[in-house]
């Protein structure tokens, strides 16, 4: 959800007017509109909870970001998530023009207004903190919110790396995901999660974690952000969630015995998984998911793509000149 600065970080004009005619009416249309009123939005996520909830789908209010969020739409929020337990997914601070911003606008800290206002609580999932500072890490961890690090999403838009070891150090819940724009460009979650691990893990003989304490608070974090019960341990009493590598595929030299948590760490991807397991559920057999045809759907998205791709011919043809007026805005007239 965003109902404020659709394309800069304050006043859109200035970028429109510095646009060609033909490319000004294209992202105009697709980016500039009147948003929801708060009630309004709260109101259809109600809808959509009652309309798909259940134990294997959480719900949870999206405000994209401070940054594209009014002030009576994030304490509303905050209202509604405090009288409903429902959680919060937001990103926070991905950019050094989102942390210029931020110091702008919120003279007295952008995280302490989120926490004076409701919105900081262990309900809350923050996704990147990259430019965070540690005061803010501390009242992160402090609230019990979860920092989800999106490694190679930061990489590909050279936001930066992150200060992920010294939130960990600080108390701070950290989970990992892709943000769309694994490394790869294949949502592979094992990749992504050995990245974070070999990025922020030390220097010298220094570590910051061990592999098996990595890989236990990804799963355990990683499961309270989505909303999943339990802390991804296999026992009496707990969730049938687990997800089976295939040691011979991931051992494929076979030379010499080698822990296989290392070996997993050491070249593990997407491609090892043989068996993945939901509720008790088997949803992936042999690599292939079990409830749908995995090959018959890419092709029909990838056509649907190619058909509607000439309804954005304009917009494609207006983003080169869209992409330099925001650069020189955030550069020179915004967040420089």
């Amino acid at each position: 959800m965003r109902d404020q600065n659709a394309l800069v970080y304050g006043d859109s004009h200035a970028l429109l007017d510095a646009l060609p005619a033909e490319a000004r009416q294209p992202v105009e249309a697709l980016f500039v509109r009147t948003p929801s009123p708060p009630a309004a939005y709260l109101d259809l996520v109600d809808e959509i909870h009652a309309a798909i909830a259940g134990p294997l789908v959480d719900v949870q209010y999206g405000p994209a970001g401070v940054q594209w969020c009014s002030a009576a739409l994030l304490e509303a929020i905050a209202e509604r998530s405090a009288a409903t337990g429902r959680r919060v997914h937001m990103h926070l601070l991905e950019t050094i023009y989102q942390r210029a911003w931020a110091d702008r606008t919120f003279p007295g800290g952008m995280v302490r207004y989120l926490r004076d206002i409701g919105l900081l609580s262990d309900r809350l999932t923050l996704a990147h903190c990259v430019h965070a500072r540690p005061d803010e890490l501390d009242m992160i961890a402090d609230a019990g919110a979860t920092i989800v690090t999106n490694f190679s999403s930061n990489l590909h838009l050279h936001s930066g790396l992150g200060p992920i070891a010294d939130a960990h150090r600080r108390g701070c819940a950290i989970a990992v995901g892709v943000d769309g724009a694994a490394l790869d460009d294949d949502d592979d979650a094992i990749r992504e999660m050995r990245l974070v691990q070999l990025a922020h893990d030390g220097l010298g003989f220094r570590r910051n974690w061990t592999r098996a304490e990595f890989l236990e608070l990804v799963v355990r974090n990683g499961r309270r952000a989505v909303g999943a019960p339990g802390r991804g341990v296999l026992g009496t009493g707990a969730p049938a969630d687990f997800t089976v590598i295939d040691l011979d595929r991931l051992d494929r030299d076979a030379i010499m015995p080698v822990e296989p948590l290392d070996l997993f760490f050491a070249r593990g991807n997407a491609s090892c998984v043989r068996d993945v397991v939901v509720a008790g559920r088997r949803i992936v057999r042999d690599g292939t998911p079990t409830g749908v045809d995995l090959g018959a759907l890419q092709t029909e998205l990838r056509s649907l793509f190619r058909k509607n791709l000439p309804n954005f011919a304009s917009m494609r043809a207006a983003w080169p000149a869209l992409e330099d007026a925001t650069a020189r805005w955030f550069e020179h007239a915004g967040c420089g």
